[in-house]
């Protein structure tokens, strides 16, 4: 079927919303009229090219809608179903059938080579493939997603706000939840207040850890930051030394823990260098290169250094986890957001990137009693 979509087509480009062909899903996958997606850091650095994703592609990978159609090996769908869309996995591999799909042995290749688990594309353009993202490629019109992809939202949520559930706020959240997991009154430094900060923020406060110290460079960040859960902020556009301030405000030589939501190699080297010695420290921020010294950073202090990948969740478990927390008041990530038109996505890609909007989601289009 003919569809709109955005499409990159060169390193650092800008998104052209064009006409495509869609294929009929395959036996696993469903068609989902998107109702909306978020606009994601790991859907820029795919535009500049820092994740390889070949171009041109069809980005998008926090996408939510209504399913359409099933194919004929689904059974956990069928059409109606308000659902949320997450990343790809294989379902096979050693990993997967652990419940860990994020350590999926396929992961890289299908969220990011451009391909669906089976090697192929849905999407196309005067008979040229498209490459897809997340195996779902969300900024669209319709989206062709594998049914492992896939979360059933109820009928409780709005459902538009729901796409980012499945990257970035299960990833600052999952950070704290699935992988530090914290104990009641422990403190914590989280670097870096965008939207998977923020979701650390809060994930903190529902484990209820004792001190949540905030550390941005933008105050409009940071206020964000007070009302979501943090008890104490550092800004550090001024030049400030945010480890000597966490130290002396835990008065016991450093945070507990910490998580670093930047990628920044500045940053990750200040979230190590906060905590106390033997303590961990989780990088959830794409980034590239940096410089840390083993001795002092890491190695001399017993400190660790963790990556995590989504959150370390199973998404099929842990959003609808995320979603009762929501619906209960403890999870406000709707505050996170501002809406954007699909027609206007270079908008929301350029306040994203300049720190106006933290969390930006494109609507499709608006359902009724929505």
């Amino acid at each position: 079927m003919r569809i709109r979509a955005a499409i990159i087509r060169e390193k650092d480009g800008r998104f052209s919303i064009e006409d495509v062909e869609l294929e009929e899903p395959h036996d696993d996958e469903m068609r989902v009229k998107v109702v909306g997606c978020g606009f994601c850091h790991t859907d820029e650095l795919a535009r500049i090219q820092a994740l390889p994703v070949p171009l041109p592609a069809v980005l998008g990978h926090e996408g939510c809608g209504i399913v359409e159609k099933t194919g004929a090996a689904v059974k956990e769908f069928k059409p109606g179903d308000r659902v949320a869309f997450s990343f790809g996995s294989c379902g096979k591999c050693e990993r997967c059938l652990e419940g860990r799909p994020t350590l999926c042995e396929s992961f890289v290749r299908i969220n990011f080579g451009g391909v669906q688990p089976d090697g192929t594309s849905r999407l196309s353009q005067n008979g040229k493939p498209l490459s897809t993202m997340f195996g779902q490629s969300s900024f669209a019109e319709y989206a062709v997603v594998n049914e492992r992809g896939a979360v059933r939202i109820p009928e409780t949520i709005p459902l538009e706000i729901t796409g980012p559930l499945g990257c970035g706020i299960q990833t600052g959240a999952g950070a704290i939840l699935n992988r530090l997991k914290p104990r009641p009154g422990t403190n914590i430094a989280i670097f870096g207040c965008g939207s998977v900060g923020l979701s650390a923020v809060m994930a903190a406060k529902i484990a209820g850890c004792g001190m949540i110290i905030a550390v941005d460079k933008s105050q409009h960040r940071l206020d964000k930051a007070l009302e979501l859960g943090a008890t104490h902020i550092i800004g550090t556009a001024s030049g400030q030394d945010a480890p000597a301030q966490i130290i002396a405000l835990t008065g016991r030589g450093g945070a507990d823990c910490s998580v670093d939501a930047t990628g920044n190699g500045v940053c990750t080297r200040m979230a190590l260098n906060c905590t106390r010695p033997g303590s961990p420290t989780v990088l959830i921020g794409g980034g590239g290169d940096m410089t840390l010294n083993a001795e002092t950073d890491i190695m001399g202090q017993a400190k660790s250094l963790i990556g995590v990948v989504e959150g370390d969740s199973n998404p099929k478990l842990f959003i609808p986890e995320l979603i009762a927390h929501y619906e209960a008041g403890r999870f406000p990530f709707d505050k996170l957001i501002t809406y954007y038109d699909f027609k206007d996505i270079n908008t929301a890609m350029d306040d994203s990137l300049s720190g106006k909007t933290i969390k930006a989601i494109l609507r499709m289009r608006r359902l009724r009693n929505n």
